[in-house]
């Protein structure tokens, strides 16, 4: 596998220099890919070649190894994330402030790489009521009782509710940091909804986690409206995660010639792009041009996954063989690169995503017979109607990226009870309402979610209650994101014709004060 220099220096932590009581050591962090580590083939400190049997090795938290040792087990894994601490006996930090350390490394697939490095040694530095925590297993129960009594050390309050901890500690892996408690938020349920989707068919139970009164049941009485009307067809119809590059030019010509240089070597952008997760696919590249910067848009197809990790690291490394091989064109210079350019507009909405879709564009529809509607909702088809285009102008008056009402409610609880990415709401909730009076008199009422980030494994969907509310609703693991994604389509959309009703008969006001108030 190639992989450029301008990639394979990041392996070296900067700042990770430190005095032991032996000696130094310093850490390799694979950044890049899952690997395996065959060897240090040379290592010197300002000059002087250290002798192999003066180094010892230690993967993450594991026991330190000789390198002889290393040679006789044919090296370690060494996965993508992992850090390789380097121990050097008998160089202590007294015989200078700073150190050129030149390491040579054998593995596999990078093959040989040479660094080389300038760093200084980092002084502990004396932390004013640090927290604690512990490398080796952060999650021990010593360690989240520590940080218990250190709480109540420091502000003087024992909460007993956040601290009664009855979960499976380790499933918490890769989740949380400084693990201390865990937050009680009420869940509720809804439903069923009946979906007429492509991947998701049948009645469904909806699980919502909310502290706000009336918003499950707001969303119930629109589920019963829209099942009266055989249910909600729901569609998926495009998906895409991103992650957007800029390279900067001397002007804007080279900017627009190193475009066209993409366009002609988009296959091995995207094979190196590829190479970096088998569930992942490049599908194309949008290009943007301003002033002397080259804009990319990488749009990857990403399974069942969010993605966001993945697309970032598999850009990175397309960028990594575009570094490497544009610098061989003539006459043309890459003068810096960034691997976020804030055009992807992670954690934010955007009209970009919205014209161009982030994570699932999916689009629920259904015709509201007009005596179902006055029945259930007590208001006539032609009032939800004109509200719909009243509220539209004052959605573009008031500069909003949403023309529906409150889509982020039921998304927001959604995402909470099954384990998503609450942050992601921010886009989610993009909401593009439509509606019409049928020849018959019945409403047809419809919402895009044009940048719905949605998981069904991965990431948070596998913790304990979380993964439950996801099997509750029949989508937990792979194989499911369309299915759930065409689910949560169909919950806002109830939502927007219960909200829509309440408005237009005058009962907004009056739930709240039965239901929401405490």
């Amino acid at each position: 596998m190639f992989v450029p220099n301008s990639m394979l220096k990041q392996l070296y932590t900067l700042g990770s220099l430190k005095e032991t009581q032996n000696g130094l050591r310093f850490s390799l962090k694979n950044r890049i890919k899952s690997a395996h580590f065959n060897q240090i083939l040379n290592l010197s400190i300002n000059d002087q070649t250290v002798d192999n049997q003066k180094i010892m090795i230690a993967l993450n938290s594991e026991q330190k190894i000789s390198l002889h040792t290393l040679k006789h087990n044919k090296g370690v894994e060494f996965p993508l994330g992992a850090i390789l601490n380097v121990f050097v006996d008998g160089i202590f930090a007294s015989q200078s402030k700073t150190f050129n350390i030149h390491i040579t490394l054998s593995s596999h697939p990078f093959g040989d790489i040479d660094l080389t490095i300038k760093d200084k040694v980092s002084l502990p530095a004396p932390a004013l009521h640090e927290i604690p925590r512990s490398i080796e297993n952060d999650l021990h129960p010593d360690m989240v009782q520590a940080r218990q009594n250190y709480v109540s050390e420091i502000t003087g309050v024992t909460p007993k509710k956040l601290f009664n901890i009855d979960v499976d500690l380790d499933s918490f892996k890769g989740n949380i940091e400084h693990f201390c408690g865990v937050a009680q938020v009420p869940v509720g349920i809804a439903g069923p909804i009946k979906v007429n989707g492509e991947h998701a068919t049948g009645e469904f139970l909806i699980p919502m986690a909310t502290t706000e009164g009336t918003l499950v049941a707001s969303y119930n009485r629109g589920m019963k409206l829209l099942n009266k009307s055989g249910g909600v067809k729901a569609t998926v119809v495009d998906d895409a995660m991103q992650r957007a590059p800029v390279f900067v030019f001397d002007d804007a010509r080279k900017a627009r010639d190193f475009g066209r240089w993409v366009t002609d070597n988009i296959d091995e952008i995207r094979r190196q792009a590829e190479a970096t997760d088998t569930f992942l696919k490049l599908r194309d590249i949008e290009q943007y041009k301003s002033n002397k910067f080259a804009f990319l848009r990488f749009n990857f197809s990403t399974g069942d996954a969010a993605g966001q990790n993945m697309v970032g690291r598999a850009t990175y490394v397309a960028c990594g063989w575009i570094l490497e091989h544009y610098a061989n064109v003539k006459n043309t210079r890459i003068i810096n690169f960034f691997l976020e350019s804030n055009m992807a507009t992670d954690k934010k909405s955007s009209f970009i995503n919205i014209l161009n879709t982030r994570g699932k564009r999916v689009t629920a529809e259904v015709t509201i017979k007009r005596d179902d509607l006055i029945e259930v909702m007590r208001v006539e088809p032609k009032q939800i109607a004109q509200h719909q285009r009243v509220a539209s102008v004052g959605a573009f008056l008031a500069g909003a990226n949403n023309t529906g009402l409150h889509s982020a409610n039921g998304i927001a609880a959604m995402f909470i009870a099954t384990g998503q990415d609450a942050a992601n709401v921010s886009e989610s909730s993009s909401g593009i309402i439509y509606s019409e009076i049928t020849e018959a008199g019945d409403l047809y009422l419809s919402i895009t979610l044009p940048s719905l980030i949605i998981a069904t494994c991965g990431g948070g969907t596998g913790l304990g209650t979380q993964k439950e509310c996801l099997e509750i609703l029949q989508c937990y693991g792979p194989g499911n994101a369309l299915k759930f994604a065409e689910i949560v389509a169909s919950v806002a959309l109830a939502g927007e014709i219960s909200l829509a009703s309440a408005i237009s008969s005058l009962d907004w006001v009056t739930s709240h004060e039965e239901l929401g108030r405490n």
